[in-house]
């Protein structure tokens, strides 16, 4: 996996603010809640080929074998990430797909917005 660079803000002096402003301690223990389920890296490799297959819906068995683990191990990520509303589960008779809620990312990334 290649890594991206970060790159350093050019004026510290204005990074003073996340989102648009204090998060009140029902926002905090949300995020923190889903910044959670996000700190773990079989989840962060699971949403990473999903986002490269343009976000799913893609199958628990294409996953599989996408990441190179057990189904279990998969079903068990899928289920916690789908928990936390960060995937949406669809079922079609036996097959069952998962797809990505960008809306959800959108708001994970302003919160972290700096600047």
């Amino acid at each position: 996996m290649a890594s991206s660079q970060l790159q350093p803000l050019p004026n510290l002096t204005e990074c003073c603010s996340l989102s648009t402003g204090p998060l009140t301690d029902a926002e905090a223990t949300r995020y923190a809640t889903l910044f959670k389920v996000l700190a773990d890296p079989v989840r962060l490799q699971i949403l990473s080929q999903l986002a490269k297959s343009g976000c799913g819906p893609i199958s628990v068995s294409e996953l599989t074998e996408l990441v190179r683990l057990s189904q279990p191990t998969v079903s068990y990520h899928l289920k916690k990430l789908t928990e936390a509303g960060l995937l949406q589960k669809h079922r079609a008779g036996r097959t069952v797909t998962h797809s990505i809620r960008p809306e959800l990312f959108a708001e994970l990334r302003t919160v972290l917005w700096m600047g």
